[in-house]
């Protein structure tokens, strides 16, 4: 389903969607921070995060493009301008959104344009997405004091956010032999569920 959103005085327009939980467990939900994270392929990026101490929920889609409902053949051969996106769900109390960004320059090369490992080509482009502007200033201090000279990262508000299809969704779980350019070896023992 489709929404607008306004908060501090961005629009969001997005999908609405409820990962199965216990209603009753509603407050918990409440707690819990999202932003969307560009870094190349999604299938990678998205196993990294969900293996990580914090994360509760990850899902893949597309951002901050120019058409609704994107398909992935229409993102693959450009006839929609969306970057792949990993919506992270965390927890504040056991990650940080500085710890969030920590890992993703783990990953990521942050000088490099539209590519990241084998993958090239717009949607692949590298990019922090937030919900919330007080996030911008934590985002964009991190990278600045952590990234020496100009880097090439997104920090944008969220346009929209589309999910992929669900052959997408936790893909390198049901294919573990599948393509991947996040080295999973980057995670900590300590930091790992």
């Amino acid at each position: 389903m489709t929404h607008l959103v306004t908060k501090n005085g961005f629009n969001y327009k997005g999908v609405i969607y409820v990962r199965d939980h216990d209603p009753r467990d509603a407050y918990e939900w409440d707690r819990y921070k999202k932003i969307y994270i560009a870094g190349g392929c999604f299938w990678g990026v998205e196993h990294y995060y969900s293996l990580l101490k914090g994360v509760i929920a990850t899902r893949v889609g597309y951002a901050n493009g120019d058409i609704e409902n994107p398909s992935y053949e229409q993102v693959k051969h450009h006839e929609a301008t969306h970057a792949e996106t990993v919506e992270v769900t965390y927890d504040p109390e056991v990650i940080s959104l500085t710890k969030v960004l920590e890992h993703f320059l783990r990953f990521v090369d942050p000088y490099s344009i539209d590519k990241q490992g084998e993958d090239s080509g717009h949607q692949y482009r590298s990019g922090i997405y937030f919900t919330d502007i007080d996030e911008y200033k934590v985002i964009k201090d991190y990278f600045d004091n952590n990234i020496k000279g100009e880097y090439s990262i997104e920090i944008l508000p969220l346009a929209n956010f589309y999910d992929a299809e669900e052959y997408h969704q936790d893909y390198l779980y049901k294919n573990p032999t599948g393509y991947c350019h996040v080295n999973m070896h980057l995670i900590k023992d300590e930091e790992k569920k």
